[in-house]
């Protein structure tokens, strides 16, 4: 027992103490003692009797200093602590507790865990400093806002190569979608996007940061100065297109909710994945699909309001065009057009000055204009163009005879 739990044990037990002899003197009744200690009358008379029989040392509980009636016992403490060791030795006591039970079959609180590993000196409790900030309540609504992220970290350890979790996180329920890629970039965004509105549908809102992927640093053209338009990512293009709103968030603090998801997802997926062996981004995604919904189950809430604010996808629209890299190209007098290194001969007859290639999610080309795919094909080899070197006649000056540099007469070149 804990000094400071010993301390507070004997302050209720001196409490006591001075309540029953005041019962035992006539000062006050067994009732107005029962309710001062929380206790039955009948256990003020049993106390009481015990007072008067044994004295003072009676108040104190008989398993003082004593092993309880339930304690765990040794050896299986010890089999905990060398299972901890070899299999969970990063684990808090939570995770740890959780994986003796589901994988070695021994059940132990992480409160009990906690103070054996204390004990054997294989934690250390650390406080972190922490700042004020503004806390701001959730959303009402499973839908209306979701927080959206990309951790680039050693997912899969020493096992597989570094990756990026795409991670998404419900504002009202904290229901979590995520898939890995090999890095952050606006195909996994795209991609991952998709993905989650194939599940869930369409949210009314979506909160990332400023990292390029979502927003253009691109300053913006006498055309988008005119229409007073901000220029907008590939990918907050792709949102604005399905009608989806987007909020920049200017600090870590801002989208706190999916940066204790992915401090979370740290802790434990990694070691869940470890324990189940996955060591690449295949592997990890197909982890995913099995370990979201016990991990949703488990850990989202109900939202403050029923209802969905998820809207069903339109019918009408083109998914892959939406979700792919636009760029405008000039189309020459020749009918081709370069992108990426790439010349392309366009087989459509139009008059056009610039056309717009797409690069899908498939890494296909689609080449459009006005919202029509062209007929293309791709130029193998570009004509080479052999440039001659025409050499000009040097034209060689002769001075005329009246020319000072012909003339003999002295002084010539004289100023006076």
């Amino acid at each position: 027992m804990k000094k400071q739990d010993i301390i507070m044990a004997k302050t209720k037990e001196l409490k006591k103490l001075h309540i029953v002899r005041k019962f035992i003197e006539k000062q006050i009744k067994q009732t107005e003692a029962s309710k001062v200690l929380g206790i039955s009358t009948r256990q003020v008379r049993r106390i009481a009797a015990r007072l008067k029989a044994e004295g003072d040392s009676s108040i104190a509980h008989r398993l003082r200093g004593k092993k309880s009636n339930n304690a765990t016992s040794e050896s299986v403490r010890q089999k905990v602590v060398t299972l901890y060791k070899k299999n969970y030795w990063d684990f808090g006591p939570t995770l740890a507790s959780e994986k003796l039970f589901q994988v070695d079959g021994i059940k132990v609180s992480k409160e009990t865990l906690r103070g054996w590993l204390i004990s054997e000196g294989l934690l250390v409790k650390r406080r972190k400093p922490r700042h004020h900030r503004k806390w701001r309540e959730r959303k009402s609504y499973f839908g209306q806002m979701i927080q959206m992220d990309g951790s680039g970290h050693r997912w899969f350890e020493a096992r597989g190569e570094k990756a990026t979790l795409m991670g998404y996180i419900d504002d009202a329920t904290s229901i979590v979608f995520a898939r890995f890629y090999s890095y952050e970039g606006v195909i996994p965004a795209m991609d991952s996007f998709n993905r989650y509105i194939a599940q869930y549908g369409l949210p009314a809102s979506i909160y990332f940061d400023r990292h390029t992927t979502y927003k253009s640093n691109g300053k913006p053209t006498i055309e988008d100065q005119l229409l007073a338009k901000v220029p907008l990512s590939q990918f907050a293009r792709a949102l604005d297109e399905l009608g989806v709103r987007f909020i920049y968030a200017y600090s870590p603090q801002a989208k706190g909710r999916i940066e204790r998801l992915f401090g979370t997802f740290q802790d434990r997926v990694i070691k869940e994945m470890r324990l189940a062996g996955v060591c690449n981004v295949v592997g990890g995604n197909n982890f995913l699909d099995y370990y979201l919904p016990i991990f949703n189950n488990r850990f989202s809430i109900p939202p403050a309001e029923e209802g969905n604010m998820h809207r069903p996808v339109p019918k009408d629209i083109d998914l892959k065009s939406i979700f792919s890299i636009r760029e405008e190209r000039i189309l020459r007098n020749d009918f081709t057009v370069s992108y990426k290194t790439n010349l392309y001969q366009i087989l459509n007859n139009i008059y056009a000055k610039k056309v717009t290639a797409e690069e899908r999610l498939d890494e296909n080309i689609y080449i459009t204009y006005k919202g029509k795919n062209l007929r293309y094909k791709r130029i193998e080899k570009r004509p080479i163009i052999k440039k001659e070197k025409v050499l000009k006649e040097r034209r060689v000056y002769i001075p005329p005879p009246d020319h000072p540099w012909k003339s003999n007469k002295p002084g010539v070149w004289s100023y006076y």
